[in-house]
């Protein structure tokens, strides 16, 4: 169902704010290297206010990425002040020598969305939504058909 209350969902949905990144590093030395000062990073990252979940994945044949979720902006731009994510992006982005490219992008949740089930604040049904979101260009959305 639609709603702005994300009360009882998990840590992800309760977030304001979402990162995602990634980094190719120059081979796996480099990102052996990297483990260390890595793990550090992560245990500042989970002590910070306003964190809220994070998970990595990987791509072939060396790229390392990160998708972390914040309360809100503020508390993403405060963890990428920290003193072991400075240092880890200084040692990445130290010419190729580590890395030979990397990205971040950073998003705003809106405000409403959807929840069902046992993740929804006003009830624990399952429940159809009647109309679609409506687009950009549209007043209403059409309604949903079965």
């Amino acid at each position: 169902m639609r709603t702005d209350d994300f009360s009882t969902a998990p840590a992800q949905a309760r977030a304001g704010a979402m990162f995602i990144g990634a980094t190719r590093y120059s081979g796996p030395l480099a990102v052996l290297r990297l483990y260390p000062q890595w793990l550090r990073m992560v245990r500042d990252l989970k002590r910070m206010a306003g964190y809220r979940w994070h998970t990595i994945y990987w791509e072939y044949p060396c790229t390392l990425g990160t998708i972390a979720f914040f309360t809100d902006r503020d508390a993403m731009l405060r963890f990428a002040r920290s003193r072991h994510h400075r240092r880890l992006m200084q040692w990445v982005t130290d010419g190729t020598r580590n890395a030979t490219g990397g990205y971040i992008r950073l998003y705003t949740a809106e405000p409403d969305g959807y929840t069902n089930g046992i993740w929804r604040a006003e009830g624990d049904e399952m429940a159809h939504i009647p109309t679609f979101t409506p687009l950009s260009t549209e007043a209403a959305g059409p309604a949903v058909r079965r």
